[in-house]
């Protein structure tokens, strides 16, 4: 499949060339010869035949797997364009032309056919240098027995471009194949790190009050009791953690530019707090786990403002500085004191801040906390860009 897009860019081009060159050559020759209508009419010939090719080629590529079909059809074709345009050089263009499509569809195996292209050309500068006066011969000898000799140079240098391009071909999509690859990877990674810390742990303790039940119904009634009721708030709670996760996957569209993203979270969020939210936004792309991750970090800022900051207004940032995008969420709520060590908030059961900590480190980012106790509280997220873009605000 390479082979065959790279043989069909490389034909392409030298149908294209050919016609240009011999649009050159004749209009600048015409008038020198004794009969300027006949490489016209040549010229007018391979006019057509060229765009014929090119239209063939574009609307059925796969034409071109029959090679030796395409070839005889150019061979073919050289013939009226000897008969019409004689000897000169709308015949020595054009069987130069074939032998690189010769080149390019067969590799070295074309070779054959470019020595016989070779050897006709050399027969008739044979039979045309001995009409010249001696000394027309000697001087015009040297440049006609090298055109003849081009159709082998072409042929291998058609070939050896075509090779070239086919290699080049396969290694682009080796890199695409493996970017998807492991951008597969990396999402089945991030799926099992969420269920993981989400449901997976919420069913285990499920499943470890539901071990207890039979045995406690027997023996302590009032346990039984204790853990049917946590065997009903954990399913509970692992829907509701089911019912996130799968939000989460729909709230970022990569197709979509990431600040919409941001600006349907907020505004989803507005419309349930009653929180408006400013927004100051550049358009930048972070990368597909980037994305993800930012979005699950602004997510949960707001989530934790909703719950604990009573804030009444909340300012949303995202900038690119340095090749890094940084998200910031600012309230002007209570905020709160916070340690210096995360650990300790953990400890608290106030996993909030934890989590979209090591979120911004599993995508090569950091996220920095300020809050004091009545000053507010913001929450910024950093991250590599992935790429460069022209800044361009978009408030709101």
């Amino acid at each position: 499949m390479a082979r065959l897009a790279a043989a069909g860019a490389v034909i392409r081009a030298v149908l294209i060339g050919r016609l240009v060159v011999l649009i050159a050559t004749i209009l600048a020759s015409i008038r020198l010869v004794g009969e300027p209508h006949r490489p016209a009419l040549a010229l007018g010939l391979v006019t057509v035949a060229t765009l014929a090719q090119l239209y063939v080629i574009s609307r059925r590529p796969d034409i071109l797997r029959r090679r030796l079909t395409v070839l005889t059809a150019e061979v073919i074709m050289t013939l009226p364009v000897l008969v019409v345009g004689g000897p000169g050089l709308a015949f020595f263009c054009y069987a130069l032309g074939t032998c690189m499509i010769a080149g390019a569809l067969l590799g070295v195996d074309g070779l054959l056919l470019c020595l016989a292209q070779a050897a006709l050309g050399l027969g008739m500068v044979t039979q045309m240098s001995r009409s010249l006066e001696p000394d027309a011969r000697s001087v015009l000898a040297p440049f006609l027995i090298a055109i003849p000799v081009a159709d082998i140079v072409a042929g291998l240098a058609a070939g050896a471009l075509t090779t070239g391009l086919t290699r080049y071909i396969e290694l682009s999509v080796e890199v695409a194949q493996a970017a998807q690859r492991s951008a597969a990877t990396s999402e089945r990674a991030r799926l099992a790190r969420d269920l993981h810390d989400s449901v997976a742990k919420t069913l285990r303790g499920i499943s470890f009050a539901a071990v207890a039940l039979p045995s406690s119904l027997r023996r302590h009634p009032d346990l039984a009791e204790q853990l049917a009721a946590t065997v009903v708030t954990g399913a509970e709670t692992a829907q509701r953690e089911a019912r996130e996760l799968l939000a989460a996957l729909r709230r970022d569209v990569p197709d979509q530019p990431f600040v919409d993203t941001v600006q349907n979270v907020c505004a989803d969020w507005t419309a349930t707090s009653r929180v408006p939210v400013s927004l100051e936004l550049t358009r930048v792309e972070p990368t597909l786990a980037a994305r993800y991750e930012l979005t699950q970090i602004l997510s949960e800022a707001l989530r934790n403002i909703a719950q604990h900051a009573g804030a009444s207004r909340v300012r949303v940032e995202l900038i690119e500085e340095g090749g890094w995008i940084r998200l910031s969420v600012h309230d002007d709520g209570v905020g709160f004191v916070l340690p210096h060590d995360l650990s300790q908030l953990a400890m608290r059961s106030s996993f909030g801040v934890v989590g979209m900590s090591e979120r911004a480190r599993t995508i090569g980012g950091r996220l920095t906390v300020t809050a004091s106790a009545g000053g507010g509280t913001t929450v910024t997220a950093t991250t590599p860009s992935a790429s460069r873009m022209e800044p361009e605000v978009v408030d709101r």
